[in-house]
C-alpha cells in the first residue's frame, strides 16, 4: 500500500461518514411520499456510494475500485433514475408512494433492523479490524431497509428501487471487505443493469395489460380469477 498523506483517524472517520450517510439516506428514501422524489432520494444515494467507493479506492491503493465508483455514478445516479422518470411520466404511474404500513411504523422498523446490523455483524466479525467491521455493519444496514421498503411498498417501481438500493449495500459490503476482483463488480454492476431492463419491459407489459402497476390490484385480479 502506497503511502499516504491522510492519517488511519481520518482514513476511518470519511469512511464511517460515508457509509453513515447511505443509511440516512435509505431512511429518507423510505420516508419519500411522492415517487419522484423518491426517485431523486435514490440518485443521491447512488452519489453517496460513488463517494464512497472512491474514498476506499484511495484508502485502500485500488485503483480498480474507481471503475466501481464510476460505474455507480453514471448508472445508478444519473442513467437508472433518468429511465425510472421517463418511465413513470409515459406510463402515467400514479406519483403518490403507497404504503402497505404508515410511515411511522416503517421507520421504527428501519431503526431496529439498523440496530440488529449492528449487533449480528460486530459480534460476527471480532478479528475483522475495525473499520472493516462497521462498513459491513452498515452495508447489512442499507441491504434491510432496501428489503423493508420493497415490502412495505404497493407500488412496483418503489419495490424496484428498493432493490437497487439493496443492491447498493452489497456493492459497500464488497468494497470494504477488501480483495473483489474487477471482473466480478463488472459482472454484477451489468447484471443489475440487465435486470433494471427486464423489469422496465415488464412494467410496460404488465401497465399495458392491466391498466395499472399496484401490486395490491394484482391480488385483487388473481383473487377474482380463482
Amino acid at each position: 500500500m502506497i503511502e499516504h498523506a491522510i492519517t488511519p483517524n481520518l482514513v476511518f472517520d470519511v469512511s464511517h461518514m460515508f457509509a453513515g450517510g447511505l443509511v440516512l439516506i435509505s431512511f429518507l428514501m423510505l420516508y419519500q411520499d411522492r415517487l419522484y422524489a423518491l426517485l431523486n432520494v435514490f440518485a443521491l444515494q447512488a452519489v453517496a456510494l460513488a463517494l464512497a467507493v472512491a474514498w476506499q479506492a484511495y484508502a485502500q491503493d485500488a485503483p480498480h475500485l474507481y471503475v466501481t465508483a464510476g460505474i455507480a455514478l453514471v448508472f445508478k445516479a444519473l442513467v437508472i433514475p433518468v429511465a425510472l422518470h421517463r418511465m413513470v411520466a409515459r406510463l402515467g404511474i400514479h406519483r403518490q408512494v403507497e404504503t402497505v404500513v404508515s410511515i411511522g411504523p416503517t421507520m421504527l422498523a428501519g431503526i431496529a433492523l439498523v440496530a440488529l446490523s449492528l449487533v449480528v455483524m460486530l459480534k460476527a466479525t471480532p478479528a475483522a479490524d475495525a473499520l472493516a467491521r462497521e462498513d459491513l455493519a452498515f452495508a447489512l444496514s442499507v441491504v434491510l431497509l432496501g428489503l423493508l421498503m420493497m415490502v412495505t411498498r404497493r407500488n412496483a417501481v418503489s419495490q424496484v428501487v428498493g432493490f437497487m438500493s439493496l443492491e447498493n449495500g452489497l456493492i459497500l459490503a464488497a468494497t470494504g471487505a477488501k480483495g473483489m476482483p474487477l471482473v466480478v463488480e463488472i459482472s454484477v454492476a451489468f447484471s443489475v443493469l440487465i435486470a433494471f431492463i427486464v423489469i422496465g419491459i415488464f412494467l410496460f407489459r404488465i401497465r399495458e395489460r392491466f391498466d395499472t402497476v399496484d401490486v395490491d390490484a394484482f391480488d385483487r385480479f388473481r383473487g377474482g380469477r380463482a
